[in-house]
């Protein structure tokens, strides 16, 4: 997939995320790693097919990896 393809999937879902407080947004009420991740994807994934994993990271040492449905490891 082309890059500037995934920014625009991508940049919409993030602009409703940033500077926001997680807590107020629908599905965000326990806003976790895990959480978002599984958020984010749900968006994401009907306009993308090809996703197939998305990361995301609190710090640079702590986040998750979500792979869809029931296939999620964090570390």
């Amino acid at each position: 997939m082309d890059f500037a393809e995934i920014r625009r999937n991508v940049d919409p879902v993030v602009d409703q995320l940033d500077h926001q407080y997680l807590n107020e947004i629908e599905g965000l009420a326990v806003p976790t790693a895990e959480v978002i991740a599984r958020w984010i994807w749900s968006r994401l994934k009907p306009s993308m097919p090809g996703l197939c994993k998305l990361e995301l990271f609190e710090t640079s040492k702590c986040g998750c990896i979500y792979r869809g449905e029931d296939q999620e490891t964090s570390s």
